[in-house]
């Protein structure tokens, strides 16, 4: 065995000393700070991939719509036929989707309705089995959202008062309010979608709107949205197949989310990381006071002819493994944490501790997702500022003067 490691190994021996304790101490920061970085790490991931996973689910991977502003695409049907052979095309839906007013009971929302074509909503929409009712569209019927109906006080076989935005837009004619029955009820998991979304038939957004014929927009689901080679050939056939419309892609439309969340996972891990930083300071306490408390020895090694280089490394040894045994026992602690994130957070929910209300979060559930080159980057961070904070007392140590240190 090393001399180094040896002599290292030795200080390591719990005895009754101020030493001891502070090495526990340090050992159990690392863990702390190891362990919160990770799961914070991994729940912001999670957050990311669900966000993406309901968008993907909900929302049109590609919109096409007019360059001319405010007209619609005409021939939609021909266009659709034509994008639907492309090779990875799932669903193409020819769609009218506007803000409207909806009121019932005297309560009112302002959701935006989509207007599609009854055959082809499930296959556009993501949205799972009904929550109320069946997802019926044939003659003046709506489905809502369930946060939606829930604002309204409606429920299904309820009649709801829609008024188009063209009463306040047209000056030439008169829009009168409509009455459709609600037919169902959907819930996807989110709240934005549940709570800002109804469905109905493409001919009556037509009529809504007042138009016989065209669309705003033509909205395509992809097989492979986030393989980015894939999804980006696609949209270049999409692009030569339909060069007259705009293409806006699903990245694009929620560009800021997605570029939120990666600042707030890299600033919180950032912010977290002090954590670690301060229990390597305690790390670094340890080893002064085992300094002050060896120098005799020091001295006698020094005396007897053992270079600086080992009296180092012994130190250096001795901060190290305090530093691993807090790193292992921070992925261990992480991955319990993980493995039970969501019965944690149920648990503190009885306490009356709320640590993810949907209302604040829109989601149903905590995510996770522990990605492995997050563990590598903590890993080697730790042991990065480890390494410094073992260094000054590891260098004080080897410059003690063998006689001085003697007299102490």
């Amino acid at each position: 065995m090393p001399f180094s490691l040896f002599l290292a190994l030795k200080y390591l021996k719990p005895k009754r000393s101020v030493a001891s304790v502070i090495t526990c101490v340090s050992v159990l920061g690392v863990l702390l700070g190891v362990a919160a970085v990770i799961v914070v790490r991994a729940v912001m991931t999670g957050f990311g991939d669900l966000w993406e996973r309901k968008i993907l689910d909900f929302k049109p991977h590609v919109t096409l719509t007019s360059h001319v502003p405010g007209q619609p695409v005409q021939n939609e049907d021909r266009l659709a036929r034509a994008l639907e052979k492309l090779p990875g095309m799932v669903a193409v839906t020819p769609e009218i989707d506007t803000r409207i007013m909806l009121e019932c009971r005297g309560r009112v929302a302002a959701p935006i309705v989509l207007g599609v074509d009854p055959d082809r909503f499930l296959d556009a929409y993501k949205v799972g089995q009904p929550f109320s009712g069946e997802y019926d569209l044939d003659g003046d019927s709506i489905v809502l959202g369930s946060d939606l109906a829930r604002s309204l006080g409606a429920w299904v076989g309820d009649d709801v008062t829609v008024y188009s935005p063209k009463t306040l837009a047209s000056r030439d004619e008169v829009f009168l309010p409509l009455k459709w029955r609600v037919t169902g009820i959907f819930s996807c998991g989110q709240r934005d979608y549940d709570s800002g979304f109804c469905v109905c038939s493409l001919a009556n957004a037509r009529d809504l709107m007042g138009l016989e014929k065209g669309v705003f927009a033509i909205h395509l689901k992809t097989a492979e949205p986030a393989n980015e080679a894939a999804f980006d050939r696609l949209c270049e056939e999409v692009k030569r197949i339909v060069p007259d419309c705009r293409q806006v892609t699903w990245r694009q439309a929620d560009r800021e989310l997605f570029n939120a969340l990666a600042v707030e996972k890299n600033m919180t891990a950032v912010l977290l990381m002090l954590i670690t930083v301060v229990a390597l300071f305690c790390v670094m306490n340890t080893l002064l006071v085992l300094t002050v408390q060896k120098t005799p020895e020091i001295g006698l090694l020094k005396a007897l002819g053992f270079p600086r280089r080992k009296i180092m490394g012994a130190f250096i040894v001795h901060g190290l493994v305090q530093v691993t045994a807090g790193t292992v026992l921070g992925l261990l602690t992480a991955w319990a944490a993980l493995e039970n994130l969501q019965n944690i957070v149920d648990l503190l929910a009885r306490f009356g501790v709320q640590v993810f209300p949907k209302a604040v979060y829109g989601l149903e559930g905590i995510p996770s997702r522990l990605v492995v080159s997050d563990v590598v980057w903590v890993v080697v961070i730790v042991y990065v500022f480890g390494l410094l904070a073992a260094l000054v007392p590891a260098f004080l140590a080897a410059s003690k003067h063998p006689v001085e240190a003697l007299q102490k």
